[in-house]
């Protein structure tokens, strides 16, 4: 399965999180990475909905809590990498 990556808008960042951007996104992708390959190793037939539920509690518990309050990752693509993961696992 390709790695997800988080991309910001900038025209939803307020003044410092435009400045941490790029960090932010790194720090983001890091634990969104590594939640994507932890409910793939723990899948145990899922529906795409609860892996989707799965990856987003994965992810914030990965982030600093500050962060993870604010992290409100788009739901269709979310449900995207929730949807690689089942079809990854029933090809």
């Amino acid at each position: 399965m390709n790695s997800p990556r988080v991309k910001l808008n900038p025209a939803d960042l307020g003044p410092v999180a435009t400045k941490l951007q790029g960090p932010l996104e790194s720090q983001l992708t890091s634990a969104l990475q590594h939640a994507t390959h932890a409910v793939e190793d723990h899948y145990a037939g899922e529906s795409v909905t609860e892996v989707a539920q799965e990856l987003l509690e994965e992810t914030k518990d990965g982030l600093h809590p500050d962060i993870a309050a604010a992290f409100e990752p788009d739901p269709g693509q979310l449900r995207a990498v929730a949807a690689a993961i089942v079809d990854h696992q029933h090809p």
